[in-house]
């Protein structure tokens, strides 16, 4: 099946409208994750208003043509407090959506009121049971994991449905019912899986025995078939794969330009593919930007970011990886800043996290569909 993506056509640079926009409204977190790659979490360094002035100049063009997200994320959207957020909502028309990826530990009444008045998007970041989160931790090194269930109380208490996003880095056997099942009782309406990267400051060696993280995706596909009551993200992707392989239209599920997911950092940076790069410098590549919303509008910035240096080389690797790798039509070429932080270039092709998170993935997706096929199919 994955053999397939090969034929699929070439990359013609990166669209000039992305589907969303991720925006920093402070680099501050108030919890110091061991595997987190942000590099300035202990920094308060907010966004000025101007920045999301700028922004929304854009976006509303934007989301006036049809639906349009912002994703406040990187370090905690809620320690920028309401105030804050609020005055850099105000700048974005109406029909624009708002996103934010929590910790949940500041979550309390006032914030879901605030979520409720702004039908702000709630994603909980949070790696399962107590046992599970022994790395989410405050800046004194104390556990967060009560924190972090008080505000998903909060929430569920207002009634505001939630997303979870969970970080793996023991991908073993048991390992992925235990944490489905957890997030069915956390009562959360899509979850996402992430295998730990090594990307940004975390360091970590992020390779596992291929079999191991084969039998978790597997084991999580059967634990999803149980009792489907909630999305659980990578697994709907790999069933879409599939389905449009079987149905002849893996073609059409790779667009023929990347979105660039601009990162809209704190002071106004724009970073495009990859907002993990945002904050890094490089003697090779510089600071990695496409420039600044406070001297350039965005949608021209995104015009003109294919010809930012590194932008070309993650391109050339997009083709390499197309003309090498049979799950290519499946995970589209991967991620810029895996490639990066593993290879340390972008034209580079196969990472541990390709191998973790796309090819393992699918392949436990057709390792549980073989297992449990029909008599006779």
């Amino acid at each position: 099946m994955a053999a397939r993506g090969r034929s699929l056509r070439g990359m013609r640079g990166l669209a000039s409208v992305p589907s969303y926009v991720v925006m920093q409204p402070t680099t501050l977190c108030n919890l110091d994750c061991a595997y987190c790659y942000l590099p300035f979490r202990a920094a308060d360094r907010r966004m000025p208003v101007a920045v999301a002035e700028a922004v929304a100049a854009s976006v509303n063009r934007w989301a006036s043509a049809g639906r349009f997200s912002v994703v406040w994320h990187g370090g905690e959207p809620l320690a920028a407090g309401r105030e804050q957020l609020a005055a850099l909502m105000a700048p974005f028309a109406p029909e624009v959506e708002h996103h934010v990826q929590t910790n949940a530990t500041l979550v309390d009444d006032s914030w879901c009121e605030f979520f409720a008045a702004h039908r702000m998007r709630v994603s909980v970041s949070v790696d399962g049971p107590r046992e599970r989160n022994g790395e989410r931790v405050t800046r004194a090194g104390r556990p967060a994991y009560d924190r972090i269930v008080r505000g998903v109380a909060a929430l569920r208490r207002h009634g505001l449905p939630f997303s979870a996003l969970a970080v793996v880095n023991d991908p073993s056997p048991g390992r992925a019912t235990e944490l489905y099942d957890y997030f069915l009782d956390l009562g959360c309406e899509v979850l996402g899986v992430n295998i730990e990267e090594t990307e940004g400051v975390n360091t970590r060696a992020n390779a596992h025995d291929a079999a191991a993280v084969t039998g978790f995706w597997a084991e999580l596909v059967s634990a999803w078939r149980r009792d489907p009551r909630i999305h659980l993200r990578e697994v709907e992707w790999s069933l879409r794969y599939a389905g449009a392989v079987l149905d002849g239209t893996a073609d059409d599920l790779l667009p023929g330009r990347l979105d660039p997911i601009p990162t809209v950092a704190y002071d106004g940076s724009v970073v495009v593919l990859s907002p993990e790069l945002a904050g890094f410098t490089d003697p090779r590549y510089g600071d990695f930007t496409s420039g600044s919303v406070l001297s350039t509008p965005l949608h021209t910035i995104l015009a003109g970011a294919g010809r930012t240096a590194w932008v070309g080389e993650f391109i050339d690797g997009v083709e390499a990886c197309r003309s090498s790798c049979p799950y290519f039509g499946f995970c589209g070429g991967g991620h810029a800043a895996n490639r990066y932080f593993e290879l340390g270039r972008f034209d580079g092709t196969e990472t541990e996290h390709c191998r973790n998170s796309k090819i393992r993935l699918l392949e436990g997706v057709l390792e549980h569909a073989r297992d449990h096929q029909s008599p006779g199919a």
